[in-house]
């Protein structure tokens, strides 16, 4: 026993345990707290103490678990559905993707790489689907034996396109994740691709722009990789990579860049040529010239850091020079221009690029009629003509349009484009002379102005603001006369008039409506209406096209649709149109321009036994000459200018009995369409109906409203005329519609000014000498 300091006694360390313990076994077992008296045999303190202590502890224990149990079921109850589906989701497409990896891996096979080189030509056809035009690149492909290369070629290529070439296993995993990285992040395109996958995108060109055919794409890498030592793979890279220039693989590129062989190239030329491989046709140096230099650097630099060159080599080595890129021969012929043709209009409306074009495996149909476009070739070109009559240097463009659609039926371009590259139905440019005076009469039209107008037909005639008078062709008047009457006689006076009253920038506005160039006819000409811009061929005929199609402007196309390699239509012409005119408007004008060819300055045209409606034109000097008519269905324009050696214009002097630049063109609008038009319907143009008013709007147009066209009479009238109706020398200036008038076409007389040379054709900047004739 133990004394406090306070006197009590201490407890021993037994009697606390005990007391501790019966505390705990009343509050647990619900045992009495007092202790039975001394003696009793029934009472064993330290049995019962220990045991209950024990029993306590398992109880608590087990009630613990049960409430965590339950809170776990909870839980889990609650969090069940997310977790299930959350497993699903990353685990069904991970396992559906390995079953589709595993089966295309099993699937793929690796095609020889002569094969590759020769399966993706893209060839061109005539409308019928069936008749080859021609092809793209089927003649600038080269497979070569890599070993006589230099060994620097293939560095190069490795130093610009995939560093990690020799150390990877087809995929480069950094990369493609670098290229996810920015691509994501920085809303740009990044290739992730390594040469062996560059390689294997040959196969599969035209998929690889989807995840599934990029997956096709890895696996065949994988595969290569595999089965192909680095040597072979970037062998066959180099012989199936596009360089630009139409040359695919490093011996077609050496010829093309450089004129040489492969084997002859210097570390500066092959450095050059990896440098563009990403974007060959940006990176040409005769296109992009400091972008090809910084690539050129580029790769330069890596070879030195990789060791494959020395630093005295990398600074020893000079941008290269390159060739002037040559022609292929398989755009010879007229072939080569419609080649052209469809590349450009492909590539300017940006659905396909170059490459693409190149090595697409494409199936392009053309809008080209092959039969009308021999048609074409044997009328318009002055070799097929067989009579040697055409003058020496005389150049001509035609060209033949469906009305209804704007597909180009036939083209002619020129004899041979390996001869002359520039196109005469597309881009040469000539002076339109009086066919531009149907958009003033269409601007009249508009304005509410009756052709029943009156106006003054002598010459020559002055004008506000031009200095000099105005005449008609060879000075002749034609009295009071209206515009049905002008329209086919060509009358200058009348449409100078008629200019002074809408203004050259509403004519030129009407012009650009219908389909020429904003850039080239823009209304600062003074003598617009007269024809002293410059235009195409082959706008002019599209602008008339919008009088033939009831005042719906077509989008002029050579393509009518190209398919995949796999046959499956891949792109089609857009054929839908603008509505610029309306069809009455379109119709009225439509029917002043019949009298061109009725009893007008185009008659010969008659000859097609069609009803044809069109206008003639001749350029100062006569220098150039042309007709655009036209039935419902089809539009016709040829044109022919004469360009000395350095390409100024020179006058079109009589040939044959062809007297004025307009001749001839209706010559050859005659030969062709008598024969285009076999076969096709024959429609007639809607009926037209004049609801303008005689005056103009404000009845001061012309001779004002007083003078109407049944009272006034020419100052010829009645005089006996001698008519030539086979040469259109008819002079007879009766108003009645019905009569013959065969005045001579007009031309916008005055002088020549400058000749551009980069235009390609006649543009001239005139000072316009009205002297009253040419």
């Amino acid at each position: 026993m133990v004394a406090r300091k306070d006197g009590r006694r201490a407890s021993t360390s037994h009697e606390k345990a005990t007391r501790s313990i019966s505390s705990q076994s009343q509050k647990n077992t619900n045992m009495p707290s007092s202790v039975p008296p001394s003696g009793q045999d029934s009472y064993r303190p330290h049995s019962y103490s220990f045991e209950s202590n024990k029993s306590s502890r398992n109880s608590r224990f087990e009630r613990s678990r049960a409430a965590t149990r339950r809170r776990r079921r909870r839980a889990w109850r609650g969090r069940h559905p997310i977790i299930f589906w959350a497993l699903i989701v990353i685990f069904v497409p991970i396992l559906l993707g390995t079953i589709v990896f595993a089966y295309l891996y099993a699937t793929t096979d690796i095609p020889a790489p002569d094969k590759v080189a020769m399966a993706d030509k893209t060839k061109v056809y005539y409308s019928d689907g069936k008749t080859e035009l021609g092809s793209f690149a089927e003649q600038n492909r080269e497979i070569i034996n890599c070993s006589v290369l230099p060994k620097y070629v293939g560095k190069a290529i490795v130093a610009s396109e995939n560093r990690s070439f020799y150390h990877d296993g087809g995929i480069d995993f950094k990369g493609i994740g670098r290229a996810l990285l920015h691509n994501v992040t920085k809303h740009g395109r990044w290739g992730g691709s390594t040469i062996t996958q560059q390689y294997a995108e040959r196969y599969y060109l035209g998929e690889t722009k989807t995840y599934f055919g990029k997956l096709k794409e890895a696996i065949l890498a994988l595969k290569i990789a595999q089965t192909q030592d680095k040597d072979t793979v970037l062998c066959n890279y180099m012989n199936t990579i596009y360089l630009g220039r139409g040359a695919y693989g490093i011996q077609a590129a050496a010829k093309a860049y450089f004129g040489i062989e492969a084997k002859d190239l210097s570390l500066s030329q092959a450095a050059l040529l990896a440098g563009i491989i990403p974007a060959p046709s940006s990176w040409d140096p005769a296109i992009g010239p400091k972008e090809a230099g910084i690539r050129f650097k580029r790769v330069l630099r890596i070879m030195k850091e990789d060791g494959y060159i020395t630093a005295s080599q990398a600074a020893q080595a000079k941008m290269p020079k390159t060739i002037t890129q040559t022609t292929q021969n398989i755009y010879a012929g007229q072939q080569g221009y419609l080649l052209h043709m469809v590349r450009d209009e492909l590539t300017r409306n940006g659905a396909f690029t170059q490459e693409d074009l190149d090595s697409g495996g494409y199936r392009i149909i053309t809008t080209i009629d092959k039969a009308k476009q021999d048609l074409m070739f044997k009328v318009a070109s002055p070799s097929q003509d067989g009579r040697g009559i055409v003058p020496e240097g005389l150049q001509v463009g035609g060209i033949s349009i469906n009305a209804k659609d704007g597909s180009i039926i036939s083209v002619y371009a020129g004899d041979d484009y390996l001869k002359k590259q520039l196109n005469n139905a597309t881009q040469a440019l000539y002076e339109p002379g009086s066919t531009m005076k149907p958009f003033a009469l269409m601007g009249a039209i508009q304005a509410g102005t009756s052709l029943d107008t009156m106006f003054n037909g002598n010459s020559p005639r002055k004008f506000d603001g031009i200095d000099k008078p105005v005449g008609n062709f060879a000075n002749m008047s034609y009295g009071t006369i209206n515009l049905y009457s002008a329209t086919a006689n060509s009358v200058n006076t009348v449409y100078m008039d008629l200019q002074s009253k809408l203004g050259a920038k509403k004519v030129a506005h009407t012009a650009v409506m219908a389909g020429l160039s904003p850039e080239r006819v823009n209304g600062k000409n003074p003598f617009t209406v007269l024809g002293n811009d410059s235009v195409h061929v082959s706008e002019i005929a599209r602008a008339y096209a919008t009088f033939a199609n009831q005042g719906r402007r077509p989008d002029l196309h050579i393509v009518a649709s190209v398919k995949n390699p796999d046959g499956k239509e891949f792109y089609r012409a857009p054929t839908a149109g603008k509505q610029v005119f309306s069809p009455a408007d379109a119709a009225l004008a439509t029917k002043a321009m019949i009298g061109v060819v009725q009893h007008g300055t185009a008659t010969e045209a008659r000859a097609v036994g069609r009803e044809i409606a069109g206008k003639s034109g001749t350029a100062n000097d006569e220098t150039a000459g042309s007709f655009v008519g036209f039935t419902p269905n089809i539009v016709t324009a040829f044109a022919i200018w004469n360009p000395d050696a350095k390409g100024s214009p020179q006058v079109i002097k009589p040939f044959h009995g062809y007297l004025g630049g307009s001749d001839y063109p209706v010559h050859l609008f005659t030969r062709y369409m008598r024969q285009a038009v076999i076969g096709t319907p024959n429609t007639k143009f809607p009926e037209a109906k004049d609801t303008g008013k005689i005056g103009g709007p404000d009845g001061k147009w012309g001779l004002g409203e007083q003078h109407t066209f049944t009272h006034i009479k020419t100052e010829n009238e009645g005089k006996d005329k001698n008519k030539d109706k086979d040469k259109d020398k008819d002079n007879d200036n009766d108003l009645d519609l019905d009569s013959q008038l065969y005045g001579r076409d007009d031309s916008s007389s005055g002088g020549v000014g400058s000749y551009d040379n980069n235009s390609g054709g006649h543009g001239y900047d005139n000072n316009y000498d009205t002297t009253g004739g040419n």
